[in-house]
């Protein structure tokens, strides 16, 4: 075997899919390889792969809102993914599918074996550990508890939803405070369609170090949707979502991480499978190539390609952000994307991108250091966000 994928979600099947493509034999080791995938992964359409057939997206809204404190539009179609749709286009019949638990990797000279946790032995030249946030086969779980998104959503009709999502909008972040909320760390309301008859509302916290509780959520939700009219008793289902935004790049490594393993995880948005569909092509030319020099330089080939020192500089700006904001009082966050909203399009993208540049990046920053109001300057530079400074070119792990 040439690659074994630890992992069945969008990242790991992306992954599986290309090297398949490009021709290497490839094994698929997840505890239940045939599952669906049940959270609604989203994307600005420009960012999706030409490769991702029309049929994968369920939905595309060509108007979507913000609001830090007043109203934003964003001139950028923003794409739902049909999950069912998006598993059978990066299925493959020639890939091996093992319903098992990856627990350890050994490595040797000719190759590595992945160590399922009912004993079970899979040798390949090169492992991939797609396994998202819990980094099964590469250094597990950071000791430091993670900043984490968490949300509770619930899905309606269309019909039922209209007053918070329109026909042909949606709100990619409303910043204004959630009826009753007394103080407390600030969230914001999702409201995205799922396809012609069903409407996402989901109350967001972006990040928070512990993540907010679910249950905080679900209450603020339910004022939002009262407020509005929304009869809560009509939803479909609930959505519950919890992950880390700023876990920092795995350690180098024969496994080579990706997806949510690797570090894909916008600290902005969490946004990652628009990433991971991106560069699968190119995680599997790097290995396909670096095998012809054994499988210890196949692994560094593809940790390479996908962190180069440039996309790492702009993950470590990124990060930085992130932590600046993390110190804010509550009530300067909705000043603090008020300002972000009122950037342009090309900063706004360009700190939004999952493709790391770091000089665009740092102007983005600049540009929106330079309109913010003197109170979210001042907790900018006190939570570390000093702009101007080069950042260090590091290589992958590099933190």
């Amino acid at each position: 075997m040439d690659v074994v994928v630890v992992g069945g979600g969008p990242a790991g099947r992306a992954a599986a899919a290309a090297c398949s493509d490009t021709g290497l034999r490839v094994t698929l080791v997840d505890p239940s390889p045939r599952r669906g995938w049940p959270h609604t992964y989203a994307t600005w359409r420009d960012e999706l792969p030409a490769s991702v057939p029309q049929s994968a997206v369920a939905a595309v809204t060509d108007r979507m809102f913000a609001y830090g404190t007043t109203r934003h539009e964003f001139h950028r179609p923003y794409a739902v993914l049909d999950n069912t749709a998006l598993w059978k286009h990066l299925w493959r019949p020639d890939v091996v599918e093992v319903t098992g638990r990856a627990v350890a990797a050994e490595h040797g000279p000719t190759g590595s074996t992945v160590v399922l946790k009912d004993g079970r032995r899979i040798a390949g030249a090169v492992v991939v550990d797609a396994s998202g946030a819990a980094r099964v086969l590469t250094g597990g779980r950071p000791a430091r508890g993670p900043a984490q998104q968490t949300a509770v959503g619930a899905v309606f009709d269309a019909e039922d939803a209209q007053a918070l999502c329109g026909a042909e909008s949606g709100l990619f972040m409303d910043w204004r405070p959630a009826p009753h909320t007394r103080g407390g760390w600030p969230t914001f309301l999702y409201a995205v369609r799922l396809g012609p008859d069903r409407v996402l509302l989901e109350e967001t916290s972006l990040a928070r170090r512990p993540g907010l509780p679910l249950a905080l959520l679900r209450r603020r939700l339910a004022g939002r949707l009262a407020a509005a009219g929304v009869p809560i008793e009509h939803r479909l289902g609930e959505e519950r979502v919890r992950f880390p935004v700023d876990d920092p790049l795995p350690r180098p490594g024969r496994v080579v991480p990706y997806g949510a393993a690797a570090g894909f995880v916008h600290p902005a948005t969490g946004f990652s499978v628009a990433a991971s569909l991106r560069q699968a092509p190119w995680l599997a030319g790097a290995i396909s190539a670096g095998l012809t020099g054994g499988p210890a330089a196949a692994a560094r080939a593809a940790r390479s390609i996908l962190w180069p020192p440039r996309a790492v500089s702009a993950h470590l700006l990124r990060r930085r952000a992130l932590h600046a904001l993390l110190t804010f009082p509550p009530e300067l966050v909705p000043e603090f994307f008020e300002s972000f909203f009122s950037l342009d399009l090309r900063h706004q993208s360009a700190f939004l991108s999952p493709d790391g540049d770091p000089a665009t990046t740092a102007a983005a920053m600049s540009a929106l250091f330079r309109i913010a109001p003197w109170q979210v300057r001042r907790r900018l530079v006190r939570g570390g966000l000093v702009l101007g400074r080069p950042v260090a070119q590091h290589g992958f792990g590099g933190e």
